[in-house]
This record gives structure tokens, C-alpha cells and sequence, in this order.
């Protein structure tokens, strides 16, 4: 009720403003004296076609007390047009016919167009002044926490501008900290840079500040380790700003700070996208994202609107998950048309009638069966959902003649060792075939150790701090490649808008980090000293276990694309009509059959899938340490009992690698 009471008020004094412009411009016009014929019809047109332009403009939506730059040009440009519509109508009016005492003369034009900005420019200016004022008696009136702020950067710059327009957020920056040498002594936005980071904790004791706030997270990861030690040491608290897909419109989030996590000190440089090749692939397009409410699936439909699609088609199985992606979703993005689709991917008849009604023009198929123990315990509904599945969304794709489909893949893939891993191979063999005989672009994009959802090393790690430890890590030196959630996506959308059909894209996965140093930053992060409060035990590698993953952007055969973290690869697929036979008997097969005939069957169809069981127990990873592989990216972290190569097969597996034909 108040908020609509405010915006009536709002019209009300624009409408006022602007009737008392165009009265006044048409006095000053008539040399001070009111015309005789009193010229209410002329004020009418004018005031009805200033507000209206106002309103299609956007104008009339803008919050008063924080009225910018860019609204005022807005404000500008809307009064400019119905200037130019006024002074149009005047030119084409024919003498005679009366009309031209409904419309203004060019003069009283004019000057009507100065008043109005004037008067409307002065109301927002005037409701803004006081807003300043009142949030600096409340930030007087409550506890601010000194902070010092780090990286004087075009993002910190904003920060720094919000925190001075959002006294609601507690913050008192002390200073900015800038490892740019002529940055020091500058003033931004009444915050001084008082130095490097070098001096941090001197200068956050020297101007008293109780925490640091880094306010950019592409700050480089090394330089955020660096910083979040020095601060732990010294007792203060480190948050960090999301990264950059969190500002949007020139404005910082800052109601998602957050302190520093695990996933800021990976100790890589971050991603960097061609936007332009992404957006002019997806912008007002059709898009359907299969698996939506999955972590990778929900990252990919926060990363494609904010492209801004034509229309985003959400398809999950589960529910609840659909129902929170979908809310997130058209709260962040409400003028964007989002449809939920409750459907599974095997259902051929739900998927056929939700591209026929919508159309889809570009496909990104995140939906599977992902944790590899589970796999193990059911490979037929490996084979019905990850194949099968996999295969309805493809033939619809080329069915409905999608411009392009791109699948989620997984690095257990290669050389399978589980039933997930070699049904993911499965269709990707399909998904290549099937590219070679279609107009539809079919990628591929595969990757690995990826942070983040449940089930994978983070949240295992976090359940055994809870418990007071010990956090469990199978060897001293096991190394293993990660991503984040975003940053996979990213490359997902930068391969899939490079792909040209039938390729399999491969993520360089960065820089290899040790578990047991992702174990003690874990528990740093947690307020506990490792190997003091919290032991880190070590439980021995398991049967087939790799210390080292191999990087699959060396291997033998791949090709480097315009992108430093993506390769390609391509081999000849088999004939379309020869793996849709197989895939056809497989399912049927799957259906009669138990887990042990299926695995048998996998290896008739996959020469380099070997299936491995430790102690009887159907293979996959524990948590010890580790997660399981997931095909929405959610990797085991040290695999899925990887057999240990000879030469001879590192050479095979990097020929299979690089495309896996």
C-alpha cells in the first residue's frame, strides 16, 4: 500500500510539474500576458505526450532517491523526443482546421522542453538530497565496522561508491590498499589509498580497521592467499566480493559479501571470455538447458541470462530444484521470459512436445545420472538416462533443427573405469555421429574436478571439521586439477559458441593443487589451526589409484583453439546407423539383464572401458577426501579407482583424449 501511495505521488508531482512548464512556457511566450483564449487543450497534448514518453523511457520506474547520471540523460532524452513529436505535429498541422490551437507554438516548444527538465530534474535532485541526508543520520545513529578495502581498480572504485550511498551495510572503509605504486595518495570516492598490500596489516592497526574487504575477486589467487594468511595471523576478519558476473548494470552487489572461501585460493589466474562471440551466439535466441536445477545446469541459466536471451527453457526432472532455480531466476531477471519444464529426458513424448511448442534454438544437455557409485550399483539406468537420454534431447535437437547442442561430458570418459564414465562415453560417441548426418552443431564439452555441490570434496571435508576432525586425505601427495562451478560454465558457453559440429572441447583444468593443502586451507577458513585443533590423517591410496591426474590439455593429439583453456580434438565416429543399432540392443539388453551382464556388454562396446570393484564392492570414490564424479561436473576428487597406465597406454588414452572417435 505504501509503496503504491509513494509511486502515485511521484506521478502526481511530474504531472503537476510538467502542466505548470507548459503554462508557464506558453506565458513567457505571449510576452508575460495569459492568451486570451485560454489554451487548456495545448497543455493537455503537451503534458499527455511528455509523461507518456517519460513512461516509455523508463523514466517514471527510476527510484528518486538514488537518481544518477544516466537517469537524468534518460529524463533528457524522453523530453527531447516529445519535443521533437510536438514540434513534428506543429509543421504537418494544416491552418484552418483548428488543430493548431491544441498544439504549442515552436517557440513555447522550447522552452516548455527547458522548464520541464528543470522542474523534473530538480524533484528527483531534491528527493535525493535528503535521502543522503537521512542515511547519514541513521549510519551516525549505528556501528560501523572500520575496514580497510583492497584493489583500487574500476571495481573497487564502485564499491566504493556504494558503501557511501549504503550506510546499511555497516561499513566504514579506513582507506583502499593498491599494489599499484601511483594509485598511493589518491582520494576515491572519499576513501585515501594509504598503500600496498604489502603494509596491510600495518595500516588496517595504524587506522584501526577489524576487517579487510577484498573488494575484486579477479584479483589473482595467489595475491588472495597471500592476503587472507597475513590477515589470519593478525587476527582480522578477510571478506571478499564476488566476482564480476555479480555487478551488474555498473553496480556492485555488495549484499553478497562474503568471507574468503576455499574456491579464492585455487591458485589460478582467472577466466577470460570472448563475450562478444558468446553473446552473438545466444542473444535473443530460444535456449533450453536440460538439468536446470543441477549445479551446473542452474549456473549455466544464470550465465545465459544475463546474455539475454529471447527465452530460457528450464527442464529439470525434480521439482523442488526447479522450483528454486525458476524463483532465483525471475527475481534477478524479471523482464526476461523464463518456462519451467517439469520433464525427464527419457520421457520422448514430454521433451518432442516441449520443442514443438517452444522451439529451442540452442540446446545445453546438463541432465544425467552422476555419482559413479551409484552407477555401479545400477548401470542400467547409466545406460536408460545418460545414453538414452542423452540420444531423445539429440534426435529432437536435429529433429527440430536446432542451430546448435552442446553435452555436458565428464574426463571419466577416458579410459572409463565405471559404469557413469563409460555411459557418458557412449554418448558422446553418439552425439558425434549423430553431428555428422545433421545441420545441428553437436559439441561436446568435457572437464573434471569441479567445486561445489554436495557430494563433492568441499562439503566432505567441511562435515569432518564439523566433527572435529580428523579430515581424511588419501596420500601426502596427491595433486588434483580443479574449477569452479562459473568458471566450467563459462567455457562451456565459450566452447559451444566456437564449436562448428562434432568436435569434443577439453578444459584445461588449470594448475594441479594438493588435496592435503586444500584440507589444511579448509580448515584455516574454518577458524581451526591444522594439525593443532584439527588432525588431517592419512588413509593410503586405494587399489588403482593415481597420485597424479594427467592433464588432459598435453595429451598427444590435441589441438589448441583461439581460447588458452580449451582444446579440441577430432577423430572420425563411427557410422550413425551402425551406434544407433548398438545403442538400440544395448537398452533393450540393459532391461533383462543384471549389473554384472551390463558391465560385460560395456566392454564388448567400449574396448577401454575396464571395470574396477575394490574389496567386492562395486567401484567408486569414498569420503575420504574424496567426491564422486558427477557428470553435471562435480568430480571425484583423485578419481574413481584410476588404473595405473604403462606407457603404451598413456599413448592410447591421449589418442582417445583428444576426441575419443
Amino acid at each position: 500500500m505504501r509503496k503504491f501511495v509513494w509511486n502515485g505521488a511521484k506521478a502526481a508531482i511530474d504531472l503537476a510539474a510538467l502542466s505548470f512548464a507548459t503554462a508557464l512556457s506558453i506565458a513567457i511566450c505571449s510576452d508575460g500576458v495569459w492568451p486570451g483564449a485560454a489554451p487548456y487543450g495545448a497543455v493537455a497534448v503537451a503534458v499527455a505526450a511528455q509523461f507518456g514518453l517519460l513512461s516509455a523511457f523508463g523514466v517514471l520506474r527510476c527510484p528518486w532517491g538514488y537518481t544518477a547520471f544516466r537517469e537524468i540523460v534518460r529524463l533528457f532524452v524522453a523530453l527531447f523526443c516529445a519535443a521533437a513529436l510536438l514540434a513534428l505535429a506543429w509543421l504537418v498541422s494544416i491552418p484552418g482546421t483548428g488543430v493548431e490551437g491544441l498544439l504549442l507554438a515552436p517557440d513555447a516548444i522550447f522552452v516548455d522542453f527547458a522548464l520541464a527538465f528543470v522542474g523534473l530534474a530538480g524533484a528527483r535532485g531534491a528527493k535525493r538530497i535528503l535521502t543522503e541526508r537521512l542515511d547519514r543520520a541513521r549510519r551516525q545513529a549505528s556501528p560501523l565496522v572500520p575496514t580497510m578495502l583492497v584493489g583500487a581498480e574500476l571495481v573497487g572504485m564502485m564499491i566504493a561508491r556504494e558503501i557511501g550511498n549504503r550506510p546499511d551495510l555497516g561499513i566504514d572503509p579506513v582507506g583502499f590498499l593498491d599494489d599499484d605504486p601511483l594509485k598511493e595518495g589518491q582520494t576515491i570516492h572519499g576513501v585515501p589509498v594509504r598503500g600496498s598490500t604489502r603494509d596491510l596489516v600495518a595500516q588496517c592497526l595504524r587506522h584501526g580497521a577489524k576487517q579487510v574487504l577484498i573488494t575484486d575477486s579477479r584479483l589473482a589467487r595467489r595475491d588472495i592467499r597471500r592476503i587472507a594468511q597475513a590477515c589470519e595471523q593478525a587476527g582480522i576478519e578477510a571478506k571478499i566480493v564476488p566476482g564480476i558476473f555479480e555487478i551488474v548494470g555498473w553496480r556492485a552487489n555488495l549484499s553478497r559479501i562474503r568471507k574468503v572461501a576455499i574456491e579464492d585460493l585455487l591458485g589460478r589466474e582467472p577466466v577470460v571470455l570472448d563475450d562478444d562471440a558468446i553473446a552473438e551466439d545466444l542473444r535473443d535466441r530460444v535456449v533450453l538447458v536440460t538439468g536446470a536445477g543441477g549445479s551446473i545446469g542452474s549456473e549455466l541459466c544464470r550465465q545465459i541470462c544475463r546474455i539475454g536471451p529471447k527465452k530460457l527453457l528450464l527442464v529439470e526432472q525434480a521439482e523442488g530444484a526447479l522450483f528454486q532455480i525458476h524463483r532465483e531466476l525471475i527475481a534477478s531477471f524479471p523482464d526476461l521470459q523464463i518456462v519451467p519444464c517439469i520433464a525427464d529426458v527419457c520421457d520422448g513424448e514430454r521433451v518432442s512436445s516441449i520443442f514443438r511448442t517452444h522451439g529451442p534454438e540452442a540446446v545445453f544437455h546438463a541432465a544425467a545420472h552422476k555419482h559413479v557409485p551409484m552407477m555401479e550399483w545400477n548401470p542400467g539406468e547409466a545406460i536408460k538416462n545418460n545414453v538414452g537420454g542423452t540420444r531423445t534431447v539429440a534426435d529432437l535437437a536435429h529433429a527440430f533443427e536446432a542451430r546448435q547442442f552442446v553435452m555436458i561430458s565428464t574426463d571419466k570418459a577416458v579410459n572409463p573405469t565405471s559404469v557413469m564414465g563409460a555411459s557418458k562415453r557412449l554418448a558422446e560417441i553418439y552425439v558425434q555421429a549423430l553431428s555428422q548426418r545433421s545441420r545441428t552443431r553437436f559439441v561436446t564439452v568435457r572437464f573434471g574436478n569441479v567445486l561445489g555441490s554436495a557430494g563433492s570434496v568441499i562439503p566432505i571435508f567441511q562435515e569432518q571439521i564439523a566433527k572435529g576432525g580428523p579430515v581424511t586425505v588419501t596420500h601426502p601427495e596427491m595433486r588434483r586439477y580443479f574449477m569452479t562451478i562459473p568458471e566450467a560454465c563459462q567455457l562451456v558457453l565459450e566452447a559451444g559458441s566456437m564449436g562448428k559440429g562434432g568436435e569434443i572441447f577439453v578444459l584445461d583444468m588449470g594448475h594441479p593443487v594438493k588435496i592435503v593443502d586444500l584440507a589444511r586451507d579448509l580448515i584455516s577458513l574454518s577458524g581451526f589451526k591444522p594439525d593443532e585443533d584439527i588432525e588431517i590423517a592419512f588413509t593410503g591410496i586405494r587399489p588403482g589409484e593415481k597420485l597424479y591426474e594427467e592433464l588432459s590439455a598435453e595429451a598427444e593429439g590435441v589441438d589448441k583453439t583461439r581460447h588458452p583453456k580449451i582444446y579440441i580434438g577430432r577423430l572420425r565416429p563411427p557410422a550413425w546407423e551402425d551406434v544407433a543399432k548398438e545403442l538400440t540392443a544395448l537398452r533393450a539388453f540393459a532391461d533383462r539383464h543384471g549389473p554384472a551382464e551390463v558391465r560385460a556388454r560395456l566392454c564388448e562396446l567400449i574396448p577401454e572401458y575396464r571395470p574396477v570393484t575394490v574389496d567386492g564392492r562395486a567401484g567408486g570414490a569414498s569420503a575420504e577426501g574424496e567426491a564422486p564424479n558427477e557428470v553435471s561436473g562435480e568430480a571425484a576428487v583423485g578419481g574413481d579407482a584410476d588404473r595405473q597406465q604403462t606407457a603404451g597406454e598413456r599413448a592410447a588414452a591421449a589418442g582417445e583424449l583428444a576426441t575419443a572417435g
